[in-house]
């Protein structure tokens, strides 16, 4: 950890701008329009910006104002949070640093040592971090939840959630509800038991822990053959949603392990390939929905839940909407977890469709085989663990979809700790012509509003802004502004590199920003005033 060289004067005016994040303050986070308080924007997971200066009149003119390079090949997939002219920003593998939001300084950073036997199966990544009071909270690739203090960078507590010689580890970024920090996990791929746990913000000591694979004899338990809910992955490797009202934390769950080969873990799975809706005191199961049981095409539920009020047959109603990595949109009551309404929001030809309680039709002879079987969406899903995001403003759900397919092949499925627990493998389809777009939904329907092409799938999210405007960027390097009502391109930068991170948006002395990571890059945009 150290302190970058900048003058006394400027530091000294950072750290006395800088207040205690308070949970209620977190809560209201849309009165708040100049920060950006936790992973999503806010507690519902909008991703959206009520910030308005810049708009479709003058997005055009947007010019880069500052760059901040990272110290790492590996891919830059962080959401910066920014408190009160702070950023913070955390970096592959496990690092964070504090950054001046006016000039793009560092004012300190965290650097940590890796083990050299990690095990992680897709990048030494991490996606963010949550602050709260004058703590910052980080996850780490080798299984540990630390705090450090938001001025100084100094670890408060250290504390270590599993054990990453089994294949755990943490790449999402944490939430804060109240007096608890909530972490998930990833390991999926080593056949790990998952689980979410709450951590009281304070002392670190964990408040509660739910494992999302049941054992025998536990409720859910008989949807796993024998004992192989051991083994059964269900991983928790995305951010979160929560409701104050009904005091629910809503968190996706990963597949089922191993991931090609299901005959060695017969029946549904549970819960993997779920949306849990828990207790936030209590870490109690409200209720779940899963929405691909006996998953073998390894299309994780860890997107972000999107939590929306909307008229339902004429009647309002609390809604949480879920564009799947299956390639189905769902929409269910976030207060009992009803199923209202799914459909296909890109290719698929693994179902029929989704019967009344919106349980998936499978289309025969879709599995994964030893010869190989080509199925739509693809192993990286018609979306993946990237934000969407929901307007407001236009009463739209922006989501990058990405269309592609591949060819699923079952293998053998021999469990050893801390090896990869795949029990088969992929391909991209020859000769297919993959592309992506960033689609406007109607969220209570599934209804597709407007279009805008992608030359090739997405690996990056979305924000909405209440200047009529949704930002995204591509796998090709550039960054662009569409119209939220029409989808019409109003600007578009040639950043290089590809994007794999979700932007922001926050203000600072009266002036609106967006920052977007790019290859290994945090560019922040700005208008001239």
């Amino acid at each position: 950890m150290s302190i970058s060289k900048m003058t006394a004067l400027t530091l000294g005016t950072m750290l006395l701008a800088f207040g205690q994040l308070t949970p209620e303050r977190i809560a209201k986070a849309s009165a708040e329009p100049q920060n950006w308080l936790t992973y999503s924007g806010n507690y519902a997971g909008h991703r959206f910006s009520p910030l308005k200066q810049i708009n479709e009149s003058n997005v055009g003119k947007l010019k880069v104002e500052w760059s901040y390079q990272v110290n790492s090949l590996q891919r830059f997939e962080g959401t910066p949070i920014v408190v009160d002219g702070v950023m913070y920003a955390s970096e592959p593998p496990s690092n964070l640093t504090a950054i001046d939001v006016r000039t793009g300084r560092p004012i300190w950073k965290y650097r940590r040592s890796m083990p050299s036997d990690l095990r992680v199966c897709c990048g030494q990544v991490n996606r963010g971090v949550a602050v709260s009071g004058n703590l910052v909270f980080l996850g780490t690739l080798d299984a540990h939840l630390l705090a450090l203090n938001a001025k100084t960078g100094a670890i408060l507590w250290d504390v270590t959630v599993a054990n990453y010689k089994d294949g755990y580890s943490l790449t999402g970024a944490p939430l804060i509800v109240k007096d608890k920090v909530i972490t998930g996990m990833a390991g999926g791929e080593y056949g790990v038991r998952g689980f979410l746990d709450a951590y009281d913000v304070a002392t670190g000591k964990r408040a509660w822990r739910f494992w999302t694979i049941p054992m025998p004899g536990e409720p859910g338990g008989q949807t796993w053959a024998g004992d192989s809910g051991k083994t059964g992955a269900a991983a928790t490797w995305v951010t979160g949603s929560y409701d104050p009202d009904t005091n629910l934390v809503y968190w996706g769950t990963g597949n089922p392990g191993p991931d090609w080969n299901g005959d060695v873990r017969a029946g549904d799975n549970l819960y993997s390939d779920c949306i849990l809706a828990i207790d936030a005191d209590s870490g109690k199961l409200e209720w779940h929905f899963q929405f691909t049981p006996h998953d073998v095409h390894d299309w994780d539920s860890t997107a972000v839940p999107v939590l929306v009020n909307a008229n339902v047959a004429g009647q309002p109603r609390k809604l949480v909407v879920f564009p799947n990595r299956n390639a189905f949109f769902y929409v269910l009551d976030r207060v009992t977890g009803q199923f209202i309404t799914g459909k296909p929001y890109a290719k698929q030809t693994w179902a029929k469709g989704l019967d009344d309680s919106g349980r998936p039709v499978r289309v025969p002879a879709t599995s994964p085989s030893v010869e190989g079987t080509q199925v739509w969406p693809s192993v990286s899903g018609a979306s993946n663990w990237y934000s969407p995001s929901f307007s407001p403003e236009t009463g739209f759900l922006y989501v990058a979809v990405r269309e592609s397919g591949s060819q699923y092949f079952k293998g053998e499925a021999e469990y050893k700790a801390g090896e990869q627990f795949n029990g088969g493998g992929f391909r991209s389809i020859p000769g297919e012509q993959m592309w992506g777009a960033i689609r406007a939904f109607d969220p209570a329907t599934g209804n597709v509003k407007w279009e805008y092409k992608l030359f090739t799938p997405p690996w990056s999210g979305v924000m909405s802004t209440a200047g009529n405007l949704v930002f995204g960027s591509t796998a090709e390097g550039q960054i662009f502004a569409l119209s939220a009502s029409t989808g019409k391109e109003l600007w578009r930068f040639e950043a290089g590199g590809q994007a794999r991170g979700n932007p922001i948006s926050y203000a600072v002395d009266g002036k609106q920003f967006v920052a977007v990571t790019m290859g290994n890059a945090l560019y922040v945009l700005s208008v001239a005033q």
